[in-house]
């Protein structure tokens, strides 16, 4: 009895083998897609964690990984106790907090507007006109910041002179207290347009009769974003959500890189350019690989407690 059914289970195994073997040769044209996207995250991905190894060694690169001593948690301690310490994460919070609260609404307001343009050649020129800073590098895109915001030939002075609203130029990005504001503005007209696609995208799939069944109900233009539009996009916006508070310590590399000078250095300098200038310029590659592990901890850990607690209040998650 017990050879019976052992040969049954087999036969199953076998049989559900052969059917998705059947299923992976019929779908090669769609599975020869996804592979190439594989190997790039294999190999670029994946493969670079074994690097983690010099957190928690005194990584030199003469002896390499495998030969360098190891130091445990010490790397980690020294940056919580590192003088700098309070100044990076206050900057890299602040500026997070700031796109958090300015920037992740914007792509919202400005895809339930666009989505109330009737007329689709207008609405096609705006879509175009607002991608179009997205392609443009931080490198030239933070150049014309810094000629428009200069106190010697920017256009912003000139105009502000002109108005009568100052008597002398203003070094808008010399001034540390201006820096948070001048990068999340440039942040959220970079990606204005961008950040838009995926709620004009869920838009376009809103049942049309809602709406007409909210003109039928007597509601304005405001009330059907506001009671159709908006709540059959929540799932969306829950998600996109759920993304930027895990990133909340990422506030980007280039584009501070690029606005950072020793004037506003201050309030400029945050974790990510904090690891290349410890890690590359200093080359202390195991400390900048410590500050980076624990950056990544804490990011995974603020994903599980969004997707938490957005699952509790609004019964929508990522997982």
């Amino acid at each position: 009895m017990n050879n019976t059914v052992k040969s049954t289970k087999g036969a199953e195994k076998i049989e559900i083998n052969s059917i998705r073997w059947f299923r992976i040769i019929s779908q090669f044209e769609l599975q020869s897609m996804v592979w190439p996207g594989l190997i790039f995250l294999f190999v670029f991905a994946y493969i670079p964690m074994y690097g983690i190894l010099i957190a928690f060694k005194d990584y030199d690169m003469f002896l390499g990984v495998t030969g360098s001593p190891w130091v445990g948690f010490d790397h980690f301690v020294e940056f919580f106790f590192d003088p700098n310490f309070f100044r990076v994460m206050r900057n890299t919070l602040a500026i997070n907090g700031l796109n958090l609260i300015i920037g992740f609404p914007a792509p919202i307001i400005f895809a339930l507007l666009l989505n109330e343009i009737s007329t689709m050649k207008f609405k096609r020129f705006v879509q175009t006109i607002s991608y179009l800073p997205h392609f443009v590098s931080w490198v030239v895109f933070g150049g014309l910041i810094l000629t428009i915001l200069s106190p010697s030939n920017g256009i912003l002075n000139y105009l502000l002179m002109q108005l009568g609203l100052i008597s002398e130029p203003i070094n808008f990005i010399g001034d540390a207290n201006n820096f948070w504001y001048i990068l999340v503005s440039g942040e959220v007209l970079k990606g204005l347009g961008w950040g838009a696609i995926i709620y004009i995208a869920a838009i376009s799939g809103v049942d049309q009769e809602m709406y007409e069944a909210a003109t039928i109900d007597g509601a304005g233009r405001l009330q059907k974003m506001w009671y159709v539009t908006l709540p059959s996009i929540m799932g969306t916006v829950v998600i996109m959500l759920i993304f930027a508070i895990s990133a909340i310590l990422n506030t980007g590399f280039e584009q501070i890189l690029v606005l950072q000078n020793p004037l506003n250095l201050d309030t400029s300098e945050t974790i990510d350019t904090y690891v290349y200038k410890t890690g590359i310029q200093q080359m202390r590659y195991s400390y900048s690989t410590a500050v980076g592990v624990a950056k990544s901890i804490v990011a995974v850990l603020l994903l599980l407690s969004a997707n938490y607690f957005s699952k509790k209040i609004t019964n929508q998650g990522l997982f």
